[in-house]
């Protein structure tokens, strides 16, 4: 029995040797996909996990530019109305028609500047002295001549001439002060709000890439990087870890509040000049005349077309230029140390962070972006304050009703006088600068391409930060489409933050640069999508 048993076993030993090596070769494989099927489970619950942190990481960022914009912007408000005192001019109106009244008789002292400045009631010398600017003489018009009016001969009359003029030109500056200080804070609050998005976008980029090299420092080898907060309190640390980097990189944004916003309002003041000195305050002005001369001082200070809005050049009112960076820091309270002061002029990650900053700024996103913020402030000014406060113009309904468009279409605003229109700007200008909520700055905040260029600055451009080092095997990170742009995936335990020699510039803005494309992308993804929940 035992012998045949041995022999069937020798004649079939091939087949059973085929049959458990099937077996064997079967177990062996059904065991490689079900772990390859659970990697990819685990790898896709850790991008998800990665994606979801990322994400909360980035919105994050996004309301502490907001906090960080409104808690900036009353300095330069401060600034401004200091420099441009239109409350000032419009008081000392008061006290001419005040001292006019008196003279005449026609009020109790008590009540002497006790109304706003008008025009509307003056009496024939003070319409004389306005045509007389126009280079029409008072005896054309049966008023009588400067000679004649006062008490006294004719140094009295030379005495009431020069009051008349001064007048007028209080009426001429109150104009030019209150237009040029509401347009001037518009340009100033869009400005902030781009700066502040590229800096604090800049540096939560580099707290991401501190986490992550955090993870590849403990020797964590892993196919995906774990979003986690991984942060230490090293200060060798290259990236997001370094707090006094950061905070003198903040300190830049004094360039703005203390020096870019007077370029920036001289500029504007020299296109109001130019714009509205054709305007008297006796003049009328329509809802589409107004908007036709903002329009008119935006084309002179941002550029008339696509290619010259383009070409105009933001950098030199944000950012100061090399030589006062020192000057920036000791005036922001820095150390002056000679060591940390001569550090934003050389190779490290200060230098790389205003580099980066700057070339962001002159490329053509920055100048698409800022010019739709412009449009927000501007419509909110314009189309919406001014239009229903001093044109008495509806507004226009959230929810699309036919009737309501069609009782806008045929509602035609009656013309105002200038004074009225002026009344509303300087209002408007305190709202601006100091509103609580402030109606401009949520106007900006819901550009759509705000969101992306805050997205692109972040998520962009991490080859200038992360270099690859496989010579010698410790690290291996490379790059990938995320939610948010590029996303860095990878293992090892050393990161190189080191740049290419001869490298002055961390962002190529040429035309196949990472950032244009990341932007590029961006939007093309936000048009697809929809409006973000």
């Amino acid at each position: 029995m035992i012998s045949a048993t041995r022999r069937w076993l020798r004649r079939n030993r091939t087949p059973f040797a085929i049959a458990f090596g099937v077996l064997g070769v079967g177990y062996i494989a059904t065991q490689y996909v079900l772990s390859k099927i659970s990697d990819a489970r685990e790898r896709m619950s850790s991008d998800r996990i990665a994606r979801e942190n990322l994400r909360r990481r980035f919105e994050q960022n996004q309301e502490d530019c907001t906090f960080t914009v409104l808690a900036l912007l009353p300095t330069a408000t401060d600034n401004i109305l200091a420099e441009l005192e239109t409350e000032r001019i419009s008081f000392e109106l008061q006290q001419q028609k005040a001292a006019k009244l008196a003279r005449n008789g026609e009020a109790h002292p008590s009540e002497l500047g006790s109304g706003p400045p008008s025009v509307t009631d003056d009496d024939g010398r003070s319409l004389a002295s306005l045509q007389s600017e126009s280079g029409v003489h008072a005896s054309q018009m049966g008023i009588p001549s400067a000679s004649t009016v006062g008490d006294g001969p004719q140094d009295g009359g030379q005495q009431a001439q020069k009051a008349r003029k001064t007048k007028l030109q209080l009426w001429n500056d109150l104009k030019i002060s209150a237009i040029t200080r509401a347009f001037t804070l518009i340009y100033t609050l869009a400005l902030l709000t781009l700066l502040t998005r590229i800096q604090l976008n800049l540096l939560g980029r580099r707290n991401y890439l501190s986490s992550v090299v955090s993870l590849a420092t403990a020797g964590m080898e892993q196919s995906t990087i774990s979003l986690e907060n991984h942060d230490d309190d090293n200060p060798d640390q290259a990236y997001g870890n370094d707090f006094e980097t950061n905070r003198r990189y903040l300190t830049f944004s004094w360039w703005l509040l203390h020096r870019g916003w007077r370029e920036v309002m001289l500029k504007v003041q020299a296109a109001v000049n130019e714009v509205f000195s054709t305007l008297s305050p006796r003049d009328e002005v329509t809802m589409q005349r107004f908007s036709e001369l903002t329009l008119e001082v935006r084309k002179r200070v941002e550029g008339a077309t696509e290619a010259d809005r383009q070409a105009t050049r933001w950098l030199q009112y944000l950012l100061p230029p090399r030589e006062e960076e020192e000057f920036v820091l000791k005036e922001s309270g820095m150390s002056t140390d000679p060591e940390s002061v001569s550090s934003s002029s050389s190779a490290t990650p200060l230098r790389r962070l205003l580099d980066e900053t700057s070339d962001l700024i002159d490329s053509p996103p920055f100048s698409h972006v800022l010019t739709m913020l412009l449009d927000a402030g501007f419509s909110t000014l314009v189309d919406q304050k001014i239009a229903q406060q001093a044109f008495k113009i509806p507004a226009t309904p959230d929810v699309a009703d036919l009737n309501a468009q069609r009782v806008t279409e045929v509602f035609e605003p009656k013309p105002v006088k200038l004074p009225i229109v002026l009344a509303i700007v300087s209002k408007q200008a305190h709202s601006i600068g100091n509103g609580v909520p402030n109606e401009y700055l949520q106007a900006m905040e819901q550009v759509r391409d705000l969101e992306a260029f805050a997205a692109v600055v972040y998520s962009s451009n991490w080859e200038s930060e992360i270099s690859p080092m496989n010579d010698d095997g410790s690290a291996s990170f490379v790059q990938k489409d995320g939610p948010l742009g590029p996303e860095i995936v990878g293992t090892g335990s050393r990161v190189s933050t080191e740049t290419a020699p001869g490298q002055e510039s961390i962002v190529d803005v040429g035309a196949t640069s990472t950032f244009e494309s990341a932007w590029d992308k961006a939007v093309e993804a936000g048009e697809k999508s929809g409006p973000t929940e």
